[in-house]
């Protein structure tokens, strides 16, 4: 029987010392879903996407890509995963299809420098720019990269910590075009941001976290901006006064 979720999280748990900076997370990401988390910083978001990524060890609960244990086999996990960062790292040397042909080559691809370079189109990255170093590049043109780098690995899942934190609205706008290009193509992605209005636009599902816990998990579809904004005040006024209430 086929999974039903591609990334899921059962009563994922991580401490820190005394500090309880995941609680017992229960979440599932289907292909061709993004699901958004929403939070301030140290709300659990960070840390939920680092045990997907087998870069932490849980203290309870499992974190599962495709039916695989993270922590039990993590190279099996992370071969099925892309990972783009809120900054991604790349060689300033090295032009933006120079940088997305040695990571394709990393990974064991076989692209050809035609198809590279289509992918870079297709990720947004302008025509003029590819042969550029990417010491040159701003921010955006950094993360579009990226995204072509999780499109040549044909990524399954896809795990964004604030991918669009310091963009311009253009760039913002066109990386969530790409995001939304590898869902529909099939890919689950799992997505911390801040950024309510990308959330409800890119967002299948948007889930709130308050100190650690899932405290709702919204259809994005049935709400507008301003409904989640709303819900999310009303979370952080009850986290402020001291007694979160997980939701039903």
């Amino acid at each position: 029987m086929a999974e039903r979720f591609a990334l899921e999280a059962r009563g994922l748990t991580k401490r820190f010392g005394d500090t309880t900076a995941l609680d017992a997370l229960d979440l599932g990401v289907a292909a061709g879903e993004v699901v958004c988390l929403l939070g301030a910083n140290g709300a659990g978001k960070t840390t939920t996407i680092n045990l997907f990524l087998g870069f932490l060890q849980p203290d309870g609960g499992e974190a599962r890509v495709h039916g695989v244990n993270v922590a039990e086999d993590p190279l099996h996990a992370r071969r099925q995963v892309a990972y783009l960062p809120e900054s991604v790292a790349l060689y300033p040397r090295l032009t933006g299809l120079e940088n997305l042909e040695f990571f394709d080559r990393l990974s064991g691809g076989g692209h050809s420098v035609t198809e590279l370079t289509e992918l870079l189109d297709r990720s947004g990255l302008p025509t003029n720019v590819v042969h550029r170093r990417t010491s040159t590049y701003s921010k955006g043109m950094r993360q579009k990269v990226g995204i072509a780098i999780a499109m040549a690995r044909g990524a399954r899942c896809l795990l964004l910590d604030e991918p669009l934190s310091g963009l311009d609205p253009s760039a913002a706008g066109s990386l969530c075009r790409s995001i939304g290009e590898l869902r529909d193509a099939g890919s689950a992605v799992l997505m911390a941001s801040h950024d309510i209005f990308r959330a409800k636009e890119i967002g299948t599902r948007i889930g709130i976290m308050m100190g650690g816990r899932l405290v709702n998990l919204l259809d994005a579809a049935a709400l507008d901006a301003s409904e989640i904004e709303a819900i999310y005040l009303e979370h952080m006024r009850v986290a402020e006064q001291g007694s979160p209430e997980r939701a039903a």
